[in-house]
């Protein structure tokens, strides 16, 4: 299918962004390298399948890119390409091939045994994201553009993850009656819990039931900053804290005492047995199940203070829509971690929000938020290399990690 664009989505694919918004088509029909074939049509009218290939062009460009159409998403074209070369499974898995050697490189020691694989549209292969959890890789789809090729990509990702000793591929699937998300694609049977090594830090991975694949890889390079930041501190605070990553990154830094807040008890279960296998008494830590605003108004109430903060919520901006609200609450959030957080201090403030900008996200972290002038931004830090994104697409700088001390 040849799909037209309009100005303004057709200037964004030759900066090179990876989507093309519904909003962004013009008109849509006849079929790739066949002009004429039929008159365009109205996209609301497009029959495309999802996976078929498309060819982008626009008033004055004959041939912009090329692309998968996704018939159910609000991005109706996911960019693979600007060249007319065929796009083609053999394509695709010479993308993958090569965004799978970049990181041998990278983790070529055994110190680090999880991390991101291909980062989809910062990897050049859309809508595809590839973790590794040490000898099983979790493969999760955006979308339904690459669905349908999933079966003929399977022999390439076994062949090429297979010479590195990946021995098992599974899916990222939608929950079962019993809440797992993981079938099995390829190899052996996955383990439903396992652990990885994170520079030479021991972690619970839950393939069958945890967040995104399993764990936030994209936090890796700063849980060790925490393990830096917590020399010598006396009381950390780690809040909405899942599986304990930043909790047992303070413990091993040297924090005397690590208090642990999340809603999930579960979560803490595994942050336990990732400080046992780290060598980590968990009893001389705390791990409380509450939702986090009520437990920093009862610690400010009893006058508990802590020299370092972590605070990771989940997103509060899935959409743009949302995103009034989400400052809102950011805002609610820094004022009560601010209260409870001693001078001399170091807070540490996340988002994983695409639609709060770094300038958005500082703005909840200002002087009239914390209620308080002695802080000062040390850092700011993004996702680690191994999620790597484009020029274009800033939706992929998406992770927020300041440091104010």
């Amino acid at each position: 299918m040849r799909v037209h664009l309009t100005a303004t989505a057709a200037a964004a694919v030759r900066r090179g962004h990876p989507w093309v918004y519904r909003d962004g088509i013009a008109s849509a029909g006849g079929h790739p390298g066949h002009r004429g074939a039929r008159a365009p049509r109205p996209a609301a009218a497009a029959a495309a399948a999802s996976g078929e290939v498309v060819d982008l062009l626009a008033e004055g460009a004959p041939f912009l890119g090329r692309g998968l159409w996704d018939e159910g998403s609000p991005i109706a074209v996911r960019v693979f390409q600007r060249a007319q070369a065929p796009l083609d499974e053999r394509a695709i898995a010479g993308r993958l091939e090569r965004a799978f050697a970049l990181r041998d490189g990278w983790f070529a020691g055994r110190d680090t045994t999880a991390y991101r694989l291909c980062n989809g549209e910062g990897d050049r292969v859309p809508s595809l994201v590839i973790d590794r959890y040490d000898r099983a890789a979790v493969v999760r789809l955006d979308g339904g553009a690459l669905a349908p090729w999933l079966d003929r990509l399977l022999p390439h990702l076994a062949r090429a993850l297979g010479a590195r000793g990946v021995r098992s591929i599974g899916l990222r699937a939608q929950g079962d009656a019993e809440g797992k998300k993981l079938a099995h694609l390829h190899g052996p049977p996955l383990p439903e819990r396992l652990f990885v090594r994170e520079m030479g830090v021991a972690m619970e991975v839950d393939l069958a039931r945890g967040q995104k694949t399993g764990a936030f890889l994209d936090q890796r390079d700063n849980r060790a900053r925490v393990r830096a930041l917590a020399a010598g501190r006396r009381r950390v605070l780690n809040l909405f804290s899942y599986a304990g990553g930043f909790s047992v990154a303070a413990a091993l830094g040297g924090a005397g005492r690590v208090t642990s807040v999340d809603s999930a008890s579960a979560a803490h279960a595994s942050a336990q047995r990732t400080f046992r296998e780290n060598g980590v008494d968990p009893a001389a830590h705390e791990f409380v199940t509450a939702d986090v605003f009520d437990f920093l108004e009862k610690a400010r109430a009893r006058g508990d203070r802590y020299d370092l903060v972590i605070s990771d919520p989940p997103s509060f901006a899935p959409s743009e829509r949302a995103k009034p609200r989400a400052l809102g609450a950011y805002r609610r959030l820094h004022t009560a971690v601010a209260r409870v957080l001693e001078p001399g201090g170091v807070l540490c403030a996340a988002s994983c929000s695409s639609h709060i900008t770094a300038e958005d996200f500082l703005a909840t972290l200002d002087d009239a938020t914390l209620e308080r002038d002695d802080l000062r931004v040390r850092a700011i830090h993004g996702q680690p290399e191994d999620h790597p994104t484009l020029p274009a697409w800033w939706e992929g700088r998406y992770l927020k990690f300041v440091v104010l001390e």
